[in-house]
């Protein structure tokens, strides 16, 4: 495996198979792009031309069947992600799965058992891309006690993009293909887990869907939106007791915001992660100090390459894990039934 050539098939080619995924497997020697199935046979071989992929199937479960392929990307809504990366395993297939890792947790348990039984094979899933630069110098603070004792975890992210009632309906506020997955939470929860080794003993949650339906672009349809447009969090981390403080957005106009804060008792630290900036401030202090990442901590974007050196060197997965998956679908359960139940509080150990 370490020096044959490594056969790669896609199921779903959307804009981020397309942007991301396909270009960056493109740069890795001996690796062929071998087979794409898509929505529809004619959007298969449209990609297949246009992005160098040899050949397009009209099903996906002729790439789970193909015996010479010895890995899967899977770029499909989360609503097909269990069902497809079960097939691939158990097919004896390595797999990169798209975030959000399941449409729900027990989907998202159902994929992990899949993993533990085919120990031999690689099982990896995209993470999220906000802070990869930064991930390792922020986890050093926190375990170096820069911060002093955490006292809150907050985390924002807004944009304008459902302020409309004419906004065209999208795949994400579509329960039946998003599941339980709302806006950003669960991949920048899945953030917030790289450095603060924690989780959630309870949280409540509160959202709203302001427009009851919308039209998908150059459809008639009329589609229910169960997603809501707008969502808040408020919990409370087991171990430390900091306050974990979330809110997203699609209804705020104006300038987007995406920011991470963690805050405690002897200093802070901000990230911006549109500006790719991190500052730190003392306890009580309104100064900030940019802190520049040195060249060798920056990480950057490899996540195709580090799925095939797994797959070559036998290497542990570092980002996502199927275990670490979970954690954040655990969480987004969390959400999920808290917004069923007239935002109850719900308990870590209750999911």
């Amino acid at each position: 495996m370490e020096h044959r050539k490594l056969r790669i098939g896609f199921i779903g080619a959307g804009a981020n198979t397309r942007q991301t995924h396909i270009p960056g497997f493109h740069k890795i020697e001996n690796v062929e792009l071998s087979v794409v199935a898509n929505r529809s046979r004619a959007s298969a071989e449209k990609v297949a031309k246009a992005d160098g992929i040899q050949r397009a199937v009209e099903t996906w479960q002729e790439v789970v069947a193909d015996p010479s392929l010895d890995a899967i990307c899977i770029g499909t809504w989360p609503n097909m992600h269990a069902q497809l990366t079960i097939a691939a395993l158990e097919s004896g297939k390595h797999v990169l799965c798209e975030a959000r890792m399941a449409a729900n947790l027990e989907e998202a348990r159902r994929m992990y058992a899949a993993a533990q039984a085919q120990p031999g094979l690689v099982a990896q899933i995209v993470p999220a891309p906000f802070s990869l630069d930064f991930d390792a110098t922020i986890r050093a603070m926190v375990t170096a006690g820069k911060l002093g004792d955490l006292l809150e975890v907050r985390v924002v992210h807004t944009g304008g993009q459902a302020a409309s009632p004419d906004a065209p309906m999208t795949w994400r506020q579509e329960r039946s293909l998003s599941g339980n997955n709302v806006l950003t939470m669960g991949i920048m929860h899945e953030t917030v887990q790289r450095w603060v080794e924690d989780e959630p003993e309870w949280l409540i949650a509160d959202g709203a869907v302001f427009q009851a339906t919308r039209s998908y672009p150059d459809m008639t349809e009329v589609v229910k939106v169960e997603v809501p447009d707008s969502l808040s969090i408020l919990g409370r981390f087991a171990q430390s007791g900091a306050r974990l403080v979330y809110h997203f957005s699609g209804v705020e106009s104006g300038k987007p915001r995406m920011e991470f804060r963690l805050n405690g008792s002897k200093g802070a630290l901000r990230f911006d992660a549109f500006q790719k900036q991190l500052l730190f401030s003392e306890a009580g202090s309104s100064q900030e100090t940019k802190i520049t990442i040195a060249r060798g901590q920056s990480r950057g974007w490899q996540v195709e390459a580090d799925f095939v050196k797994s797959i070559r060197a036998h290497t542990p997965v570092e980002l996502t894990t199927f275990e670490q998956g979970v954690r954040y679908m655990t969480f987004t359960e969390m959400v999920a039934q808290s917004l069923a139940n007239e935002s109850a509080r719900v308990l870590w150990q209750s999911v």
